[in-house]
């Protein structure tokens, strides 16, 4: 619809769409900053004090993300230690991990990394966010960046875009990720895309153009035949964790989706394997932990240690900058579906 003949319906375009600045009061979410996007039926919630990752996402009601049971937890002392991490990790639909480390702690050359490193724990600054007419298009954005930095040690910065289109189902986001120290710096960098019931249950299909498929762990083996359907929740399930070869196009290009054909609908996550080579499925069907991750990957799920001991640590010249996009996009029906299943 174009921009006057929707004008001519609403009052004020945030009757449909907008982005606004909100800050959490209760218990362990306290002063934890946000912004909250609406954009028609697709809603999101985006942390800023979180490395802009995005806590929320339902689309018509529906919540799409796991959330652990930790829930929300703002800036305060549940933070990324050790087995502590488990304390503070939130799941939410996306949490960046990085970018000194990205799996579990680990101790190298005598110096610790937290699970999942401490980008996901580090606030934004520079934060804009702004909505707007671009000719016929409504537009939302937010942007912020993230330093990770120590004195005589690493300077990465991470600057981060989150884009969405009013009257679309689908979120942009951008990445930009700089070395500003002056010597080579190790960057690893993992992206934790999680999805939780109601999308997420028993039968709940996972499509990936997978061209082999290794599980981690002995404890992951027996399950392989599985990766692509969750089953029903059980009790104290341990966790499953497959790796997987991707098929992509001439350019690079790839996706993960998830497909709830009970309810018909799913989510697709498409992005390129230039700078994110590797690809993990982790799934828990533990009752209680019931979530699917799709993570795609600069390095591998055993972590820093394995890197280094094959000496393979994903590295950034002084200065050299990598960007990285991915679209995120709601499926809906079963035209959407048919899509993806073809």
């Amino acid at each position: 619809m174009k921009k006057q003949d929707l004008l001519s319906l609403v009052g004020n375009m945030q009757q449909l769409a907008y982005v606004r600045s909100v800050e959490y009061r209760d218990g362990r979410t306290s002063n934890l900053k946000a912004f909250d996007v609406k954009n028609g039926e697709l809603s999101l919630r985006i942390l800023t004090d979180k490395c802009l990752d995005i806590g929320e996402l339902s689309y018509k009601g529906l919540n799409i993300n796991f959330l652990s049971k930790p829930g929300l937890i703002g800036r305060n002392h549940y933070d990324t230690n050790g087995q502590e991490a488990l304390r503070s990790i939130m799941g939410g639909f996306l949490f960046t991990c990085g970018l000194e480390n990205i799996c579990a702690p680990c101790t190298v050359k005598g110096k610790d990394y937290p699970m999942h490193g401490r980008i996901r724990t580090t606030p934004a600054e520079h934060v804009s966010a702004s909505a707007g007419w671009n000719s016929d298009d409504y537009c939302i954005s937010i942007s912020g960046e993230m330093r990770e930095a120590e004195l005589f040690g690493e300077n990465l910065v991470l600057r981060r875009t989150i884009q969405t289109k009013f009257g679309e189902k689908s979120i942009l986001i951008r990445d930009e990720i700089e070395n500003q120290s002056f010597r080579p710096e190790p960057m690893l960098l993992l992206y934790h895309f999680n999805i939780g019931y109601p999308l997420l249950a028993p039968g709940t299909k996972i499509v990936l153009p997978s061209k082999k498929v290794t599980p981690r762990d002995p404890a992951s083996e027996p399950h392989t035949g599985r990766w692509n359907v969750m089953d029903e929740p059980k009790p104290n399930e341990p966790e499953h964790v497959f790796i997987h070869d991707l098929k992509t196009d001439k350019f690079g290009n790839t996706y993960a989706a998830v497909i709830n054909e009970d309810i018909e609908m799913g989510v697709l996550l498409e992005f390129n394997q230039k700078y994110l080579p590797y690809f993990m499925e982790w799934k828990s069907t533990a009752s209680g932990d019931y979530a699917l991750g799709l993570e795609p990957s600069n390095s591998s799920v055993y972590g820093r240690p394995f890197h280094e001991q094959e000496n393979t640590v994903h590295m950034l010249a002084p200065f050299e900058k990598e960007c990285i996009e991915h679209r995120i996009t709601i499926l809906n029906g079963q035209d959407d579906i048919n899509r993806i299943n073809n």
